[in-house]
């Protein structure tokens, strides 16, 4: 087996643990590193986010990671130990498969969703490449909510009522026979930001004139979907899948409003905590069963298994969970909670994914809980000013500050490059104790322009 417990993330540090226990213990231990050296892989990681920094820091603590590359990276990347950036351009499938031959690359972990919808994988597997991540086809799970809701509709997976349409006139016929609130989606990828939630009638019909109209977001709102609102408190699942096994990875709370008490406009996500205690073991086994499971099976059945994360948005109401959608990799924040919490070799199992072992697989996870804070530039997610100066970073304690945002100026000053700029992650014993860890952290950084939301966590603990 390829997984590895030697590495642990509860240092907050890429080191791993001595091996303690007896006799019997360390002589697994040592067959294991020299299996693990035996096996070892070149890694390309692509990407440049948070989510990119906290998957590189949990890869380049795997034995079976000879070198980690990064495309395109960020600073905090470049920062760490066993790991260098690559200047790729990620929509290239020609120069990624180019690069990987030349730096003997012997597995590509795609972070971001947008390359994988393109098409990527089968570009690469074209050309003898090992990908984690799904075919195009398979992503279309998250890059046509039109695809995954006629997909729920007809393998039985528990979603919201919809409708779909490509006519302003006759969707907004269908609005005027409606209750409000109702919820109102561009088809395909708009950066987060093709949802509407529509609290009147007025409000929908301008969404639909903004999508089919406007073309506010191109040829991703050509197609919508208008589907019945769910109430309830919202939880994002994930899961590990090799085609027919799936694996469950650990349930996330995300907090998308720009303001405290989740209020103002949504953004890629503000922080988020680890576990979720809305998601419950026996809810966990429902969507294990109901959603993830009947999502691997339909895709098979399709003819387009599917190999990577399903990252399943939840709606937890009365005991019940119900698909707000998928989404074919990590979220971002929430991965940074997870790699924290994670105990297990991560490159080890995305190896055995790909190549449809996941039976093998048996994840360790931290019984602590994780939290996230993200500090944003001020004015995010509207206009916002790039090259503030940030401090006091290299001297946070007792947390991972992942980067997204930042660069280093001529003098060598680290500054703000992007909206999320940076995350801030801590253990605690309690969502409690990991909140007050992390906003610990948050108040060691000096960055006049940023900000944060303060209440990180806020439904767990009420």
């Amino acid at each position: 087996m390829l997984i590895c417990h030697i590495c642990s993330p509860l240092s907050l540090s890429p080191v791993c643990s001595r091996i303690g226990g007896n006799r019997q213990q360390r002589l697994a231990a040592s067959r294991l590193r020299v299996r693990a050296a035996r096996d070892q892989q070149n890694v390309l990681l692509l990407g440049s986010g948070a989510r990119e920094h906290a998957l590189s820091w949990k890869l380049a603590q795997s034995p079976l990671c000879a070198s980690l590359h990064v495309a395109p990276g960020n600073t905090g990347i470049s920062q760490e130990a066993g790991v260098s950036l690559a200047t790729l351009p990620i929509s290239s499938a020609e120069e990624v498969a180019q690069y990987c031959k030349q730096q003997s690359i012997g597995l590509v972990v795609v972070g971001p969703e947008a390359p994988l919808v393109s098409g990527i994988v089968d570009s690469l597997q074209a050309e003898g490449i090992r990908v984690f991540g799904p075919s195009a086809a398979a992503a279309r799970l998250e890059g046509s909510k039109t695809f995954l809701k006629d997909l729920c509709r007809k393998y039985g997976i528990p979603t919201a009522g919809y409708r779909t349409f490509t006519d302003a006139d006759a969707a907004k016929a269908y609005l005027q026979q409606q209750s409000m609130p109702i919820v109102v989606k561009a088809d395909g990828l708009a950066a987060g930001k093709g949802v509407y939630v529509a609290a009147s009638l007025p409000a929908a019909l301008e969404a639909v004139d903004d999508l089919l109209l406007h073309n506010k977001f191109g040829a991703a709102g050509h197609e919508i979907v208008i589907e019945e609102y769910l109430d309830g408190e919202e939880v994002s699942f994930f899961a590990l899948v090799d085609g027919s096994t799936c694996i469950p990875l650990a349930s996330a709370q995300d907090h998308k409003a720009v303001g405290e008490g989740d209020t103002g406009p949504n953004t890629g996500g503000m922080g988020a905590y680890s576990p979720a205690p809305v998601l419950t073991p026996e809810l966990q086994e429902q969507v294990m069963r109901e959603i993830v499971q009947r999502t691997a099976d339909a895709m098979v059945d399709l003819g387009t298994p599917f190999t990577g994360i399903i990252f399943a948005g939840l709606m937890i109401k009365n005991g019940q969970a119900k698909l707000l959608e998928h989404n074919v990799r990590f979220g971002d924040p929430e991965c940074q909670c997870l790699m924290v919490r994670l105990q297990s070799d991560l490159l080890g199992a995305l190896l055995l994914a790909t190549s449809q072992r996941l039976d093998q697989v048996s994840l360790q996870w931290s019984s602590q809980a994780a939290l996230t804070v993200v500090l944003a530039a001020k004015g995010y997610p509207g206009d916002y000013a790039k090259g503030s100066v940030i401090e006091g970073v290299d001297e946070v304690t007792d947390a991972k500050v992942f980067h997204a945002g930042t660069k280093r100026s001529g003098d060598g000053q680290l500054v703000a490059d992007g909206g999320r700029v940076l995350s801030v992650t801590a253990l605690g014993t309690t969502i409690r104790d990991a909140q007050q860890a992390a906003y610990k952290a948050v108040d060691q950084i000096e960055w006049a322009n940023g900000f944060c939301r303060r209440d990180i966590g806020w439904r767990a603990l009420s």
